[in-house]
């Protein structure tokens, strides 16, 4: 898992889950599509980078985009079972750390080119490659290299013995649309061409137009033509979907809640592995002191952040793994709110109430900024929260909003509201680069405070190394009970994502877990071939 910016990464796998779930309006509705086989979805993020090495469709859940493999489940309360989509079955071990994966035949892209291993191989090949410099290549460090066995298959190398399975969600490109340059210079940016069901009609700054692909091998899907029209201000998309002008978005918890029986709104809560959590800078001598790390993370009451600012749309963090990871996930070893033992360990390391109330020790005061993206409003409201939670303990939290230009030289020197589980979909990418101290490559956004606890790295990378069961879970339990002694940052919730739907006359399969990426490629739209019509 890497924090990163948000990007827009629409998405809709083709999956075969079987569960439909029905909604309330919107689809033949008064929208601005006017047509019952056309939906228009407002995207709070730019639109653009539909390249799959910049992120897009990273987990396998793209219009545009497939993977070797495919994430597919009933619902959200479990981590999706990973399927084959362009591999024909799934990845068969050949020695220890080597996979073999055989490909789907009579495959083709959108341009008309037919898919094969070459298409694959220079696909992984680019997002690791240095001169393409991908913000996800971290991602996929434990991926050594893929190799072509014949046109029909392709070898998996990896560095460590876990399965290869969620390494293999990232969307294949034409080979020869792969170029050997920044990847933020890449045509496929605005030109994707890949064997999903639909391709990119227009894109203009306000708006992109997808349409249904006529010769897509799994059939055409229903709705044939999806509008993603750029909203960046949440307030305007919550009035545009009240007066029928969009049949879909997704909205903050209580802007999402506020909407709930507006007549022809549903709104739809989905669980993710997207955290929100405060970063520690190292610069700063009151957060660089590990008992005060600890304190701040006895102080804060998240079970208040989910109820208050959350809507109750989300579950409390003491780290990057999440309930929903079962026998991975320690739930003895969760930080407890509590004030008077916070104020004891801040006593004892040496900080003392100042003639103001913030703590002081020696020359240094308690105090730091906490910088939040300013368009985000849900950064902004847990920003607040966290400062006001830290007030009862002497320490003085500065909360500002700015842009992620700024944010990007200030991480060393402030905190950060920063939100991560990019990848959910491998435990190990989930907890790894966020507790990890920094490596090669590493995203600004990987632990900025460089801090770790006494023996943490070397658990985490034997645990990296080691194949899936039993002895991996208590690893991964044991991972939190170390973090717990020295934590590097403050987590305070996952997010339930939050969307305000019309679907009038439509059945969908329900929305799976998300990832941190989420907006209106995921929830109820993250299968949009699954759209089906009881309308004549």
């Amino acid at each position: 898992m890497t924090m990163r910016r948000p990007r827009w990464i629409a998405g809709t796998a083709v999956a075969a889950v079987a569960v439909s779930v029905i909604a309330g309006c919107g689809g033949t509705s008064g929208s601005s599509s006017g047509s019952s086989d056309t939906i228009v979805l407002g995207e709070s993020q730019e639109l653009g980078d539909f390249s799959p090495i910049m992120g897009y469709g990273q987990q396998g859940v793209s219009p545009i985009y497939e993977g070797l493999l495919r994430p597919a489940a009933d619902g959200d309360s479990r981590v999706p079972d990973l399927i084959p989509a362009l591999a024909d079955d799934a990845p068969q071990p050949v020695v220890d750390r080597v996979w073999r994966v055989p490909l789907r035949a009579g495959v083709t892209f959108s341009d008309g080119s037919a898919f094969d291993s070459a298409d694959v191989v220079a696909t992984y090949r680019a997002v690791r490659d240095p001169r393409v410099a991908s913000e996800i290549s971290t991602d996929f460090a434990p991926i050594v290299d893929v190799t072509a066995d014949g046109p029909t298959a392709v070898t998996v190398r990896m560095n460590t013995s876990a399965d290869p399975s969620p390494y293999l969600l990232l969307g294949i490109a034409p080979s020869e649309k792969i170029e050997a340059k920044p990847a933020a210079e890449w045509a496929l940016n605005t030109r994707p061409v890949g064997t999903g069901p639909y391709r990119l009609d227009s894109l203009q700054p306000d708006q992109a137009v997808l349409v249904a692909r006529d010769d897509y091998r799994g059939g055409t899907p229903q709705v044939t033509r999806i509008v993603y029209s750029y909203v960046p201000d949440d307030n305007t998309r919550a009035q545009r979907i009240t007066a029928d002008e969009i049949d879909g978005t997704t909205l903050p918890p209580k802007l999402a809640q506020s909407l709930d029986g507006r007549p022809g709104v549903d709104v739809v809560a989905v669980k993710s592995a997207d955290w929100r959590g405060v970063s520690l800078p190292s610069a700063n001598p009151f957060t660089a002191d590990v008992q005060a790390r600890k304190a701040m993370n006895l102080g804060v009451d998240r079970a208040a952040v989910v109820r208050d600012v959350l809507d109750g749309r989300g579950e409390p963090a003491s780290t990057p793994i999440a309930p929903v990871y079962g026998p991975a996930y320690n739930a003895d070893a969760q930080f407890a709110f509590d004030t008077a033992q916070a104020g004891q360990i801040l006593d004892r390391a040496g900080w003392r109430a100042g003639p103001d109330g913030v703590r002081v020790r020696g020359t240094d005061r308690a105090s730091f900024t906490l910088l939040y993206n300013a368009e985000d409003t849900l950064r902004r409201d847990l920003a607040v929260a966290f400062a006001a939670s830290m007030r009862p303990l002497g320490v003085e939290v500065n909360p500002r909003g700015t842009s992620w230009d700024e944010i990007d030289t200030r991480l060393n020197s402030d905190a950060v509201l920063l939100g991560g589980g990019a990848t959910p979909y491998s435990i190990d990418s989930q907890v790894y680069d966020p507790l990890h101290t920094r490596v090669a490559d590493s995203s600004p956004y990987s632990n900025p405070g460089d801090f770790t606890a006494p023996g943490l790295d070397a658990l985490l990378d034997e645990t990296r190394q080691s194949a899936s069961g039993a002895a991996n879970d208590a690893r991964y339990r044991e991972i939190q009970t170390v973090y717990e002694t020295a934590p590097s940052a403050v987590y305070l919730a996952f997010l339930h994502h939050t969307y305000a739907v019309r679907s009038d006359g439509w059945t969908y399969d329900a929305p799976i877990l998300e990832p941190h990426s989420h907006g209106v490629a995921w929830g109820p739209w993250w299968n949009l071939p699954s759209w089906r019509s009881d309308t004549p």
